[in-house]
């Protein structure tokens, strides 16, 4: 039996998520097990890195499945591609050992969320970023970051539906940065709770705003209380932007795996990440 590692790319728009759900439920785990087991002539099961909800975007996802069935990388990797729908496709694929686990071997992870920040909508990138009218201060939205760094109780930016066992988090970098017309919020921890990077940014938009100052970001943290934050922002502007793991692994670098542009800001105002 080999087990192997996979690196996944996708536009979540059409689907409820990465997790298989119920039937006639379109998933994205659904889709990848269904295109590797053509290509094994049994069945696959995958276990990612970490799953996405509805809506939400992946650059670099990463998954696991063992097989007995024997046929080349190239084979495995142009074979999947072949079956999967044009939104979903796989990267790379590598054998690794049978003691790595997509999930628990990751030391960690990290999130974009991208914001179109303009006064109309872009017909473009509808569903790929975040569209905000009123004008963001991303100046204000990093001054709130510090207080988010470190390992906290993230109860305040957790959901209802969470099943974590722990809200213990250790968050390691928390960038907001501007380029034009947009708008993006970058951020690592070791794990993530169910919505926590989604409340995060819900939260640093209402600061952006102007309609809480900076120093609200440490309040909420510190009360542990979801109702003490803001809304949660919209799915379509979350990515699972990468997952790092051990270098014993030999998994391709996030380097070598990304899409130029994906989910970036563009240089020019008002001009799209060319992935978009």
């Amino acid at each position: 039996m080999q087990r192997f590692a996979v690196g996944l790319e996708y536009d979540g728009t059409a689907y409820a998520g990465w997790q298989t759900q119920q039937p006639g439920v379109p998933s994205i785990q659904l889709h990848a097990e269904t295109a590797f087991s053509r290509i094994a002539d049994s069945p696959v099961s995958l276990v990612c890195s970490g799953r996405t909800d509805a809506c939400v975007h992946a650059r670099l996802q990463v998954a696991h499945f063992e097989t007995e069935a024997v046929r080349p990388l190239r084979g495995w990797l142009l074979g999947a591609n072949t079956h999967l729908p044009r939104d979903i496709s796989v990267a790379w694929i590598v054998p690794v050992p049978a003691h790595f686990h997509a999930r628990y071997s990751a030391d960690s992870r990290t999130y974009r969320y991208v914001i179109f920040n303009r006064n109309v909508r872009s017909a473009l990138i509808d569903k790929r970023a975040t569209h905000l009218h009123r004008p963001l201060d991303h100046e204000r939205m990093q001054a709130a970051t510090a207080a988010l760094i470190g390992n906290h109780d993230f109860s305040a930016f957790r959901s209802s539906e969470c099943q974590a066992k722990s809200p213990i988090r250790r968050l390691t970098r928390l960038v907001v940065e501007r380029d034009g017309d947009f708008v993006s919020i970058e951020v690592t921890a070791n794990a993530f709770l169910h919505h926590m990077v989604r409340n995060i940014a819900g939260l640093l938009i209402a600061i952006g705003q102007g309609e809480r100052p900076p120093e609200w970001a440490r309040q909420v943290l510190e009360s542990r209380d979801r109702t003490s934050g803001h809304v949660t922002a919209p799915a379509e502007g979350l990515y699972f932007w990468s997952v790092e793991y051990p270098d014993v692994f030999g998994l391709p670098t996030t380097a070598s795996t990304r899409p130029e542009g994906v989910g970036r800001p563009a240089a020019a105002s008002g001009r799209p990440p060319r992935a978009f």
